[in-house]
């Protein structure tokens, strides 16, 4: 009876040591991960907007349907678009002529300037010559006049002393005292006097008309030298106006590069008439109708893709004691019966509650302590969404395996 009593006993404390140490082991099990059921499928949603304004034309897709990265998804009328990219491309032409006249007047500016100050330093040179003979002539005039002048004070003076012996002589010829051809030849000597008195005259009004000829000459001499001057001065503004040719170059070279530019532009509106998927994914929000007039930046639709999804997962702040980045995830998704995995990606810097609208304040006297929660990216293991059955939203427990 007694060894009954003690295998019992000894079986009762077997079976609990038994006991005891698969709840270790089931504890030391449990103990090496951390999960939460706070936590979702996650993924970008890229919105599809218009880049220009205009009426729609087609619409090539419907919600839930998936397309690939480059589909046509909208098209918008391109008559008006069409119309701009050609006037642009006349104008264009248009400021290419230019450019090339422009190009074209600089050489002729500067050999035309080149040649009127070659031109104008002749025309220069002549009239200062001019000038100088002018001057010369009216010198000579001028000494020809001193000359005629001293003549006819000699003429004077011989006609006055002519004119005095025929008076003397005709009172001697009256008394007989002389013979008439003596009194004759007297006369006749005055008479030629005078007739030269008269010519010496004539010489000094012939000379003084021709220092008011040479005078004006010099004028006009000196006239045209001011005018060659002035057009010295203005040839000499050759290089100024050269450099006005090639600023009008470069002015059209501008006006070239901003027609490409709204030419460039008017193309790149063609091209955005036509909207297309900037990703490969499954259509959603859908908010555009053949006729619809949209603007700018207006919301199309969107569209989620699924081949870059992760977990976000909201774990306490007292499970973040052990986890950290390339600790692997084992994810049970709730939609499925299927497990995937992953890898802790990066965990977040702030508690969700920091990033709300309103976060609390914890300084008003009424505190109450709450765990916090802390989101966790799990990035998924490659080929784990090959069949693309998961979608952003879906609920899952993920499972870290810390230890």
């Amino acid at each position: 009876m007694a060894r009954k009593k003690v295998a019992a006993r000894l079986a009762g404390l077997l079976a609990l040591i038994a006991l005891a140490g698969g709840a270790y082991i089931i504890w030391a099990q449990l103990s090496r991960y951390e999960s939460t059921d706070d936590a979702q499928i996650d993924g970008d949603i890229n919105t599809v907007s218009a880049r220009i304004g205009g009426q729609v034309a087609r619409v090539l897709v419907e919600d839930q349907q998936y397309v690939n990265a480059g589909d046509v998804l909208v098209e918008l009328d391109r008559g008006d678009l069409e119309v701009a990219a050609a006037e642009a491309k006349g104008d264009l032409a248009e400021q290419l002529a230019n450019l090339e006249g422009s190009r074209n007047d600089v050489p002729v500016t500067s050999v035309t300037t080149a040649s009127n100050l070659s031109s104008a330093k002749s025309s220069r040179a002549d009239a200062a010559a001019g000038v100088r003979m002018s001057e010369q002539q009216l010198s000579a005039a001028r000494a020809r006049l001193v000359t005629a002048q001293a003549n006819v004070r000699v003429a004077e003076a011989n006609s006055a002393k002519a004119a005095q012996d025929v008076e003397r002589y005709r009172m001697l010829v009256a008394k007989d005292e002389i013979s008439r051809q003596q009194y004759d030849q007297a006369v006749a000597t005055a008479e030629a006097a005078r007739a030269t008195l008269d010519a010496q005259r004539a010489v000094v009004l012939e000379t003084q008309q021709n220092i008011s000829v040479a005078e004006v000459a010099v004028d006009q001499a000196r006239a045209k030298v001011a005018q060659a001057e002035a057009s010295v001065e203005s040839a000499m503004t050759g290089p100024q106006q050269v450099k006005v040719s090639e600023s009008r170059v470069q002015s059209a070279a501008a006006k070239v590069e901003q027609q490409k530019a709204q030419l460039a532009q008017a193309e790149l509106n063609l091209k955005y008439a036509t909207i297309v998927a900037p990703v490969s994914g499954i259509i959603g929000k859908k908010a555009v109708a053949v006729g619809q007039n949209v603007s700018v930046g207006q919301q199309l639709m969107a569209i989620v893709p699924l081949d870059n999804l992760w977990v976000t997962a909201n774990f306490k702040e007292t499970q973040l004691r052990y986890m950290k980045p390339g600790q692997a995830v084992k994810i049970k998704v709730d939609a499925f019966d299927r497990e995937i995995s992953g890898r802790v990606e990066r965990i977040a810097g702030a508690s969700g509650a920091r990033f709300s609208l309103l976060p609390p304040e914890n300084a008003t006297g009424n505190y109450v302590k709450v765990v916090q929660r802390i989101p966790v990216r799990i990035a998924l293991d490659a080929g784990q969404n090959r069949d693309r059955i998961l979608r952003p939203g879906m609920s899952v427990v993920p499972s870290v395996r810390v230890q």
